[in-house]
C-alpha cells in the first residue's frame, strides 16, 4: 500500500506543471501629433510655403516592455522627419521625471516622412529664413507642443502595462531600390540573377504584443526613405498607410513604425497617393503574414545600453570663408554658412576641433533579437554589416533614432560621395563632409554595446 502510494506521488509530481518563467509585461498607447495650425513642413529644400491641409493625421505611438529581470524597454515611433540631440535629450529628461524611464531605456524612432512639419533644431536651414515670422512662431510651438504629448504618450504606455505575450519574427517587402543605383523616372534595374542593382534591405522585422490570444501592439520596421509624397498636405506617407492597414484589421492594436537603415533607398515609382497606399498595404501585409505564421515568443532578461562616440568632420571652415559664403547667391551653401555663423557666435570655442556626439543604442530582448538603434539617415550597407557580424537571424538595426543629425555614409558612400556621402550636410547645418573612419567607429561601438569585442 505504502509503496502504491509512493508510486501515485511521484507520478502525480512528474505531471504537475514545471513552473516557467513569468511573462513580460507590456503597455501600448498613441496620441495624434498633427500640428494644430498650417504651418512650414519639412523634408524637401525646395519648400517655398507651408502646408495647405491634410491627407492623414501623424501620431506619436510608444510601446513599453518589461523583461523578467525588471528591465523596462520603450521605442517612441513619430510620424516626423527627424528630431534633434536638444530636443531627444529634452524628451529623455521629461520621460524620466514623469515615468521613471532613463535614457537608455527609451528609443526615439522616426518614420522620416517628408510629408510632416518643420521640426526645431532639425534640417534648420530649410526653414531658418523663411520671413514670415508668424511661421517661426508656430515651429516653437510646435516644439512645446512635442515636448507635452510625447512624455505624457509613454506614461500612458507605462500605465498600461500587464502581462502579456511578446514575440518576433521577420518578413519580407520588396518595393525599396538604391536610389545611387536607381535613378528616376528609370524602371529599377536587375542583375542578371534577376535581384536589383546596388544593395537593399528587404526584411521586415515584428515585434507582436498579445494578450489573451488579441494583439495589443506590433512593432515594425523597413528600410526604405518615407519619400513617395512631396505635396503640402499632412501625412504619414506609406509608413502611416501600413500602420493604419494593420490597425483596421487588428482593431484592439497599436501598430507601430521604425526606419531601418534606408538613407539610400527610395520606393519607386513614387509622387501619387495611390502608390503610397499600395506601399503601405505590401508592408501591411507582409507584417500580418508574419502575424499568422508562427512566431517566437520573448522570456529571460533585457538589457539596454547607450553611448555617445565622436565623429569627426572633414574639414572644419573658417570664419573668413563662412562669411564669405554666407553673402554667395548660392541659397543652401549661403544658409548653411549663416547657421554656423550663429553658432559660432553662440559658441567661441565651437570650431576648434569640433567633433559630433554620435548616439548609439543596443538593446537585449530575452532569448528573442538584438536590436540596434543608430542616429542620423544610416545607409543600407550598416545593417547589412551589423547582422553578418552579430547574427543574420536575430539582430535588427533602426536609422533615424533618437538625434537625426545628419546623412550617415558608410565609408564606401564616404569615397563615392554624392549627395548621402558629401553634400547632404548642407541641410543639416553640418560643416563638411565626415571624416573618414566612421564607419569603423560606429560598428565597433555597436559590437561593444552588445557584448562583442
Amino acid at each position: 500500500m505504502k509503496l502504491h502510494l509512493m508510486i501515485a506521488g511521484l507520478l502525480a509530481l512528474l505531471a504537475a506543471p514545471h513552473p516557467t518563467q513569468a511573462d513580460w509585461k507590456a503597455g501600448a498607447a498613441k496620441t495624434v501629433i498633427t500640428p494644430e495650425k498650417l504651418m512650414w513642413m519639412s523634408g524637401y529644400g525646395s519648400r517655398t510655403k507651408p502646408a495647405e491641409g491634410k491627407l492623414t493625421d501623424l501620431w506619436a505611438k510608444a510601446i513599453v516592455l518589461e523583461a523578467d529581470n525588471g528591465q523596462k524597454l520603450c521605442i517612441v515611433s513619430l510620424d516626423l522627419v527627424g528630431i534633434d540631440r536638444v530636443l531627444s535629450h529634452d524628451l529623455k529628461e521629461l520621460i524620466y521625471q514623469k515615468s521613471g524611464l532613463k535614457e537608455g531605456q527609451v528609443a526615439f524612432c522616426c518614420s522620416h516622412t517628408h510629408t510632416g512639419p518643420a521640426v526645431r533644431g532639425n534640417l534648420i536651414p530649410m526653414y531658418a529664413f523663411i520671413s514670415d515670422a508668424s511661421q517661426a512662431g508656430l515651429i516653437n510651438d510646435y516644439a512645446t507642443l512635442l515636448r507635452t504629448k510625447i512624455p505624457a504618450v509613454v506614461a500612458e504606455a507605462v500605465k498600461d502595462l500587464a502581462p502579456s505575450e511578446v514575440s518576433w519574427g521577420t518578413g519580407t517587402a520588396a518595393f525599396a531600390v538604391n536610389r545611387r543605383n536607381n535613378k528616376e523616372p528609370e524602371v529599377p534595374k536587375l542583375r542578371a540573377d534577376g535581384k536589383l542593382v546596388g544593395p537593399v534591405d528587404h526584411s521586415v522585422p515584428v515585434l507582436a504584443v498579445r494578450r489573451d490570444k488579441k494583439l495589443r501592439a506590433v512593432a515594425f520596421g523597413y528600410a526604405c526613405h518615407a519619400t513617395v509624397l512631396s505635396f503640402f498636405k499632412w501625412s504619414g506617407d506609406y509608413p502611416g498607410f501600413a500602420m493604419m492597414a494593420l490597425e483596421n484589421e487588428y482593431p484592439d492594436a497599436v501598430a507601430l513604425f521604425w526606419a531601418g537603415c534606408g538613407a539610400d533607398q527610395n520606393p519607386l515609382p513614387r509622387r501619387e497617393v495611390e502608390l503610397a497606399q499600395d506601399y503601405g498595404k505590401q508592408l501591411a501585409t507582409a507584417v500580418s503574414k508574419v502575424l499568422t505564421g508562427e512566431m517566437k515568443p520573448i522570456k529571460g532578461n533585457a538589457t539596454a545600453k547607450y553611448s555617445e562616440i565622436e565623429l569627426g568632420f572633414a574639414k572644419i571652415p573658417s570664419k573668413e570663408e563662412l562669411e564669405t559664403t554666407a553673402a554667395g547667391t548660392v541659397p543652401a551653401e549661403a544658409n548653411r554658412a549663416k547657421v554656423l555663423l550663429e553658432n559660432w557666435s553662440m559658441r567661441p570655442e565651437w570650431p576648434v576641433d569640433f567633433k559630433y556626439p554620435y548616439p548609439v543604442q543596443v538593446w537585449t530582448l530575452g532569448d528573442g533579437p538584438r536590436w540596434t538603434f543608430l542616429g542620423g539617415e544610416v545607409v543600407v550597407d550598416y545593417s547589412l554589416r551589423i547582422k553578418t557580424e552579430l547574427g543574420e537571424g536575430n539582430t535588427w538595426v533602426a536609422g533615424y533614432s533618437n538625434d537625426v543629425m545628419a546623412y550617415v555614409p558608410s565609408e564606401r558612400v564616404l569615397k563615392e560621395g554624392g549627395y548621402e556621402g558629401a553634400t547632404s550636410m548642407l541641410y543639416y547645418a553640418l560643416p563638411s563632409p565626415w571624416a573618414p573612419g566612421l564607419e569603423d567607429k560606429i560598428v565597433t561601438e555597436v559590437r561593444k554595446l552588445a557584448g562583442r569585442k
